[in-house]
């Protein structure tokens, strides 16, 4: 009851200050103690008396970061059946005293969400945040909101321009800047030297540079709708951005942002995109007008469509002209064929505004079922933002053929410094952040997306690699448009022998565990640079079942790879990775951990981590046998949702029964 007079007693304060704001017309400034937003998750916690333990924990340790004068603190609880994992942020022009404020008024608030699994509120001055699951790499996420006044700014024109460059300036530096956050101002530009914008941008300090780039990309296109007003904000699971035309900070910690401006070793700006059209140097400013008009009238359509040139970096899904598609990949020849992946070919394309993106030719018949769930599937895939995940930039259909246009990658795929020309390049630095980097992106996928998104082929040629080897899952959710009966037939699968979980490939059993099972055999794939197919010359044995040989020996590190420097890890990094891939790999659906339970694993330096879990079993592999491959290929014309790479038509048998 307390607690419940405590959330009312907030609502009403904050009604109180919107009151007196509106009595105040056009001098209102907004309080960093308004309640922006808050939400909990639909999903309760198991053991409610395990929670409660662990949230009070994570809470106590927030506050003593905070006390200590940390403005930005994590915390979590991982151990039992409902961990938890916290995190807290103020913006860094508060006070101490000020932070913890807020910190206080959050965490009464957010305690109503009871035994909900996850929680959030968001005030202009801080946000407090919990889970069940660990989500301090995450930056952009379904749930991200934008607010405007309700008031036109004074001097329209002359404001919104001052506005827009502001945050420009301020989504280009912040990445840059150290601890990621600036506080800046702009001259509207009227003489009046006293008539300035004011903005922050800022971004959670667990995430990469990049994350932070991505986050503050969202957040600059939602908050276009708020330019002709005067004040506004974005905010995204990984970042905020705001503006308004009175001071809402202490002049005295603004940030000078032009050192951090230049990118790259060229000076030229960044700009924002309106209206799908990179704004350029020297644009009239009736020009100017004409796109933030046209960029604010066509927000609300969810589809977009027009000419290849338009810059595809706006969130969510681009409709293109097939044409146009066909002019960018030279009508997909050969030489810009970039590979095989599941369900069709993948072309190099080069759009008429320079950009380098891969676009991929569906494989599957068309219905009018078919197209229904493409485009559906596009919508939904397309709002999937994760710096694990290549990301989908549009579609296009027409007659026969459906293309998806994606990221480009200029590392290629995985499989090629495994396997192909590249070998041995990859240390075990690179090796392990792909490990890591590609368990986040299926947490993701399976637990922090709005839903269960499972991947289903899970293999080195499917992990892209940016130009720092970070890896980005590829093809994730595209099995979802086959027709269902290809779903729950084993001889009807999609995946790739070697990579599927036995109770999918022989019963037709899909979870998201099943994708667990696929990572465990690529981790060993990773480490060893062997392929899962490949049998030893000495004693005729695949790979998962030559790790779980070595493993009941207690000799793991013979695994790793000969390319590899024995120097550059230890026996102990060795044996953990192996011995949570072959967790992966349990026979048992129920036995395997979840993604995120693997990413907390392997972040951790606790050597009890492992012993703590069940003892690890003998796992099931499911062998592939290639001339039964082929037979079977002969005979059937069905099997349209195997992978290129790898036949997945037939089983020959069940190793490690």
């Amino acid at each position: 009851m307390m607690m419940e007079k405590k959330y009312w007693m907030n609502i009403l304060a904050t009604a109180a200050i919107l009151t007196c704001w509106a009595l105040k017309g056009a001098e209102a400034q907004q309080s960093d103690m308004e309640l922006i937003n808050r939400g909990c998750s639909q999903y309760n916690v198991t053991d409610l008396s395990d929670f409660t333990s662990n949230l009070n924990a994570t809470f106590t340790q927030l506050r003593e970061q905070l006390n200590g004068g940390k403005q930005f603190a994590t915390a979590q609880q991982p151990r039992g059946s409902s961990p938890v994992y916290g995190m807290v942020q103020c913006r860094k022009y508060l006070s101490s005293a000020q932070c913890l404020a807020c910190f206080s008024a959050a965490q009464s608030l957010i305690r109503n969400c009871s035994a909900a699994n996850g929680a959030r509120v968001v005030y202009l001055g801080c946000f407090l945040r919990y889970e069940s699951s660990n989500f301090f790499d995450q930056s952009t996420q379904e749930g991200r909101f934008s607010t405007c006044s309700n008031q036109t700014a004074v001097e329209s024109t002359a404001f919104q321009t001052a506005a827009q460059d502001l945050l420009q300036d301020l989504q280009v530096a912040t990445p840059n800047i150290n601890g990621f956050f600036a506080a800046s101002t702009k001259d509207i530009g009227n003489g009046n030297s006293s008539a300035l914008v004011y903005g922050i941008a800022e971004c959670v300090e667990t995430i990469s540079k990049t994350g932070c780039q991505d986050c503050l990309s969202v957040a600059f296109s939602n908050i276009q709708k708020c330019i002709d007003f005067d004040y506004g904000w974005a905010v995204d699971v990984g970042c905020f951005l705001r503006y308004s035309d009175s001071p809402f900070f202490p002049l005295n910690q603004t940030t000078d942002l032009t050192p951090f401006l230049k990118t790259g070793g060229n000076s030229k700006k960044k700009k924002g995109i309106i209206g799908g059209v990179v704004g350029a140097g020297g644009i009239s400013l009736m020009l100017f007008g004409l796109l933030v008009w046209f960029r604010i009238s066509r927000k609300r359509k969810m589809t977009r469509k027009g000419n290849i040139s338009e810059v595809t970096e706006l969130r969510g899904p681009m409709n293109y002209r097939h044409k146009d598609l066909i002019s960018a990949t030279k009508n997909f020849s050969d030489d810009n064929k970039l590979g095989e992946g599941g369900f069709g070919d993948i072309y190099k394309g080069i759009l008429s505004n320079g950009k380098v993106v891969a676009v991929k030719k569906l494989a599957i018949g068309l219905t009018r079922r078919v197209v229904s769930d493409f485009e559906n599937e596009v919508r939904l895939i397309s709002n999937v933002h994760h710096r694990n995940l290549i990301r989908l930039l549009g579609c296009s259909s027409k007659g026969s053929e459906l293309l998806l246009v994606y990221e480009y990658m200029a590392n290629s795929s995985l499989d090629k410094f495994l396997f192909g020309e590249k070998r041995g390049f990859l240390n075990w630095k690179q090796r392990f952040d792909i490990i890591l980097g590609t368990a986040r992106g299926l947490a993701y996928l399976h637990e922090d997306f709005h839903v269960c998104i499972i991947h289903r082929d899970i293999k080195p040629s499917n992990i892209l690699l940016d130009n720092d080897f970070q890896p980005k899952i590829a093809d994730f959710g595209l099995a979802r448009l086959l027709p269902e009966n290809q779903t729950h037939v084993s001889t009807k699968f999609a995946g790739t022998l070697g990579y599927t979980a036995p109770e999918y490939a022989i019963h037709g059993q899909l979870s998201e565990k099943a994708d667990t099972y696929s990572y465990g055999v690529l981790v060993l794939e990773i480490v060893s640079g062997k392929k899962s197919s490949e049998l030893t010359k000495d004693n005729d044995e695949y790979l998962l079942k030559r790790a779980w040989t070595l493993y009941e020996n207690g000799k793991q590190e013979e695994l790793m790879d000969e390319n590899l420097n024995p120097d550059e890890y230890t026996h102990e990094e060795a044996r953990r990775v192996i011995e949570i891939a072959l967790m992966c790999t349990q026979s048992a659906a129920s036995s395997r951990p979840t993604m995120s339970e693997v990413v907390v694993m392997l972040k951790s330096k606790e050597t009890t981590l492992l012993s703590e879990n069940k003892p690890l079993l003998r796992p099931t592999f499911v062998e592939p046998d290639y001339r039964r491959v082929r037979e079977h290929h002969q005979d059937t014309s069905t099997s349209t949702a195997s992978s290129t790479s790898n036949a997945t038509a037939s089983i020959s048998q069940i190793s490690g029964r």
